[in-house]
């Protein structure tokens, strides 16, 4: 991550611009201060993708916050979706942002829509794709305008559990490096913290649950998810069989990052 930093700080003199990328869901979780210094340089446009996964009545609310930090420039999008040529003057433009947030996914869209070309960058559902600070990719013609693509790079300290299990939800952390069940734990008490009980119908259960024990048992059950093993209990060492609970975290974390839960703003305050 210093030598990503590194990097980025060596090929700020020859950009015009500094695109910030952020999960939409995490717009305020997915701030990382060491970006600050890159943002007093250039003029700064922050974009909030994954749009489509976003609950958007907490919009006003999530700019307010922004506004705040000094932050005036906010495009909402989802680089899934290709968007209409608008005019544009030639820039050289770094894209930054933690892991897995959709830079290369946002630097693909446009190369897509302005220059008609395949992907020049290759894009991950895990955090840590891109490496190094890629050369100069072309994504318009005309006017021309090229991109530099960044390494995600996160805080050297996450500075509370909750906005570690936020950047852990939306896949900014790799999964094995917190746990899956955790993960799930999180989720599962954000979703019944806030309301959102799509996961009851999703999953063809009786109720809400804050049991994550029995949720992953019914998945791995559900989804057929088994881990064999020797039993200990007899001298004949047969073969047993129980539920996968890693197969079934990993089920319900791709569901709940696809949005099948329905869109949620996990920087969203309640009141208790």
């Amino acid at each position: 991550m210093h030598k990503g930093m590194q990097q980025m700080m060596t090929r700020l003199k020859k950009v015009d611009c500094v695109i910030e990328i952020r999960d939409a869901r995490i717009p305020i979780s997915g701030n990382n201060p060491k970006f600050a210094g890159l943002l007093r340089a250039r003029p700064h446009l922050l974009i909030l993708n994954k749009a489509d996964l976003c609950d958007m009545s907490h919009k006003e609310s999530v700019l307010e916050e922004l506004h705040k930090d000094g932050i005036q420039e906010v495009l909402w999008t989802n680089c899934k979706e290709q968007y209409k040529k608008t005019e544009l003057s030639v820039y050289n433009v770094m894209v930054i942002g933690i892991p897995n947030i959709g830079k290369s996914s946002f630097i693909n869209a446009v190369r897509r829509t302005h220059v008609q070309k395949g992907s020049a960058t290759a894009v991950g559902a895990k955090a840590g794709i891109t490496r190094s600070v890629i050369e100069k990719i072309k994504v318009s013609a005309n006017p021309k305008i090229y991109v530099y693509d960044t390494p995600g790079v996160l805080a050297p300290e996450v500075k509370n559990i909750s906005v570690g299990m936020k950047l852990a939800l939306c896949s900014c952390l790799q999964d094995h490096l917190v746990g899956e069940d955790i993960i799930v734990d999180y989720m599962l008490f954000w979703l019944n913290r806030h309301q959102k009980f799509q996961y009851v119908t999703e999953f063809e259960l009786e109720e809400p649950t804050d049991d994550i024990l029995f949720l992953l048992n019914h998945v791995a059950k559900k989804n057929n998810k088994y881990i064999k093993h020797r039993s200990l209990d007899s001298n004949q060492g047969r073969i047993v069989y129980r539920p996968d609970f890693t197969a079934a975290a990993n089920i319900i974390l791709q569901k709940f990052r696809a949005g099948d839960f329905g869109p949620v703003m996990l920087d969203a305050k309640i009141n208790n």
